[in-house]
């Protein structure tokens, strides 16, 4: 349904008017988050139930499918079901209470970070999510980093409270004091483990207890206020009364609600519950939605861009090769950041000029696609790509601007990716520059032209067995991996002028990326140290930013 209707350009002051009132009312019915974690603590789970209970779906999945049991909306890749995990991320877009909500489901595996690392480039909110028992994990460490670098408005899920844990309090001085991040429990736990009986909404002094419910559907609750006498026919007084202790002790030693802080990624709410049994979920979303931030601004080349904007802009943040099999396809994801989107509208590519229409637009949900008529700023739209974009290209309307680029990450592991078939040679260069392109896998060159085999860069070992999978399957090319001994990447800032001017270098490769800058591969952080003892005056980087106006090389 278009929420906004059209208006022709004209010169009509009033009709100006109107529409950009029109556009403010669509941006402040629109919410984006990432949702990030380690593995295992419940993350597509969680984003199951969250669907669930939008209306989105009629029946939660659970991550390990089996037999009857329903596969998960957000796992759609054939290897991610094999596996029961989650290795791209996926955009699952629903509307609840009136809002539109769009929901960026990540990768949990450390080997998937830097597909989240980009993913976490076009949400305005996170939800970090942590299990009961482990507490903060080093992936979760590494993904808050990222979402601080960014002043990402942080909510936590503490989930699995119906299985032994930490103590709650125990739970928030972790994250106060590792993350050095202040919290304010919008819930509290009535018991753990076996014994969890519900929480108590500390905003509106209810208590809220739950029902198992039947497996993939809503649980029943029941709402009481925290001083009806009918709580003690309902649930265990000892459990009520620590509950109630617990939070008196946080009314006078803990910090306080404070919208600002919490918008400005300083004080996040805390809530407790289980995905799984669905305990929590509900509560939590109808939170979250009265503290998220809306649709944020975005730093660009004309300085940050507001979302009511009146002309278009958006940036490509992932591209994703063959989500349907069937018909070789490849979607770019793109993030809308001002203005309105309109089918078959015509836009401005910031990285070669060229004026693009943009005719087969398309909402995602997970693998399912439809055609969108037009889209605001904090939604994600699919668009065809027949190999025009990279991650972080800008579209626009009006003024030139650039988004700020999404960098490429230091890998850690290196392959030779051989093609023992020189006859499936065309789908072998097919399929590495298609999964080059959505970030699958970092490639690089040897500087020897004669070597024409491509260099795999990745964070994780399963980042390469995954490519391999996909050649495989989606290309029909069987390759070879060859490790290479080298762990650290670094790019050298001043480019082959700055490398050439210190003359012959030991101890590590030169190779050269997709851009033709120059990478040095080093076996270990003892040799890269050593050169730069050497050679103090030159710069490397271990986190290179997207080349602007110039296309990548493909293989």
């Amino acid at each position: 349904m278009t929420l906004v209707p059209p208006i022709e350009n004209s010169p009509n002051a009033s009709q100006g008017e109107a529409f950009k009132a029109l556009l403010c009312k669509a941006i402040d019915k629109r919410r984006n988050f990432a949702i990030i974690s380690h593995p295992d603590a419940g993350k597509t789970t969680l984003t199951e139930k969250l669907l669930l209970y939008g209306g989105a779906i009629q029946q939660a999945g659970a991550v390990k499918a089996r037999g009857e049991q329903r596969k998960v909306t957000s796992d759609w890749m054939e290897l991610e079901k094999q596996r029961g995990i989650s290795i791209t991320s996926t955009v699952l877009q629903f509307k609840y209470q009136g809002i539109t909500i769009n929901l960026l489901d990540t990768p949990g595996h450390q080997d998937f970070s830097e597909d989240t690392y980009r993913t976490l480039a076009a949400a305005d909110n996170a939800v970090m999510l942590e299990d009961a028992a482990k507490g903060l994990e080093p992936q979760t460490r590494k993904l808050f980093e990222v979402c601080r670098m960014r002043n990402i408005p942080i909510f936590t899920f503490i989930n699995k409270m119906d299985r032994p844990g930490q103590e709650p309090l125990a739970l928030l001085d972790e994250i106060e004091s590792e993350l050095n991040l202040s919290t304010w429990a919008v819930n509290w736990p009535i018991g753990s483990g076996e014994l969890f009986r519900g929480i108590i909404d500390r905003r509106t002094q209810e208590v809220v207890l739950f029902e198992r419910g039947e497996r993939g559907k809503q649980s029943s609750e029941i709402r009481k206020n925290i001083n009806d006498p009918e709580l003690k026919a309902l649930v265990e007084e000892e459990l009520l009364i620590k509950a109630i202790e617990e939070i008196e002790l946080l009314e006078e030693a803990g910090s306080k609600m404070d919208l600002e802080l919490v918008q400005a990624g300083e004080l996040t709410p805390v809530f407790f519950g289980s995905a799984m049994t669905n305990f929590g979920v509900g509560p939590f979303l109808d939170t979250f939605l009265e503290m998220a931030q809306g649709p944020a601004a975005r730093n660009s080349s004309e300085g940050p861009i507001n979302p009511s904007r009146e002309t278009f802009s958006g940036f490509v943040f992932k591209l994703q090769a063959n989500m349907d099999p069937r018909h070789r396809d490849r979607v770019a994801f793109v993030r809308i950041c001002s203005g309105r989107f309109e089918k078959d509208m015509t836009v401005k590519h910031a990285r070669t000029g060229k004026q693009i229409r943009l005719s087969r637009p398309q909402k995602i949900f997970g693998q399912d696609r439809a055609v969108v008529e037009d889209a605001y700023p904090g939604d994600v739209i699919g668009l065809n790509n027949p190999g025009m974009f990279s991650i972080g290209d800008t579209l626009f309307q009006g003024k030139h601007i650039e988004y700020e680029g999404i960098p490429c990450f230091s890998p850690e592991i290196f392959s030779w990716l051989r093609n023992p078939n020189p006859s499936a040679f065309k789908n072998f260069r097919k399929g590495v520059n298609e999964l080059r392109e959505e970030g699958a896998v970092q490639i690089l060159y040897d500087t020897d032209q004669s070597k024409r085999d491509p260099i795999l860069a990745a964070v994780g070992q399963l980042q390469l067995e995954v490519v391999q999978h996909r050649l495989e399957n989606e290309y029909g090319v069987k390759t070879r991996l060859e490790p290479i001994g080298f762990q650290v990447a670094r790019w050298v800032s001043g480019g082959w002028p700055a490398l050439e001017k210190i003359g012959r270098i030991f101890n590590c490769k030169t190779v050269q990326d997709c851009w033709l800058r120059p990478v040095l591969l080093f076996k270990n952080e003892w040799n890269l140290n050593q050169l730069k003892e050497d050679h103090p005056d030159l710069e490397l980087k271990a986190v290179a930013p997207v080349v602007s106006g110039m296309n990548p090389v493909n293989l």
